[in-house]
């Protein structure tokens, strides 16, 4: 089985940065792409960042220029820098990753609990 166990969440002012962290333990073989998706009160679950193995990334346009996704291939972890951060940000973040568990094995998505970060003043 694969664990994706996020870290960084907490309460911040309007215009404040904070750092997510995820980190993917287990059976591993090789990890494709990592992301970061959040989900507000009342609305779906939304792409906020991805990043592929090669280091390609794609953002969600309403963080673009704010938000910077990065990942550690040697740790499994990937992050989330979040900059200006404004109320609308203000969600439960999760965490994905597409895990190959062993080289003969399909690729399977897996998704963090969640961490809760709160833009308010």
């Amino acid at each position: 089985q694969v664990q994706l166990v996020e870290s960084g969440g907490g309460l911040v002012q309007p215009g404040g940065s904070l750092r997510l962290s995820c980190a993917a333990s287990g059976i591993i073989f090789s990890i494709n792409a990592m992301g970061w998706y959040r989900q507000a009160p009342g609305k779906e679950r939304e792409l906020v960042a991805v990043i592929t193995s090669g280091g390609t990334t794609t953002y969600a346009d309403s963080v673009k220029g704010r938000f910077t996704i990065s990942r550690d291939n040697a740790k499994n972890t990937v992050y989330l820098q979040m900059n200006s951060l404004k109320a609308e940000d203000t969600a439960v973040y999760y965490c994905n990753a597409e895990v190959r568990q062993l080289s003969w094995t399909r690729t399977m998505n897996y998704w963090g609990k969640g961490t809760l970060v709160t833009v308010s003043p």
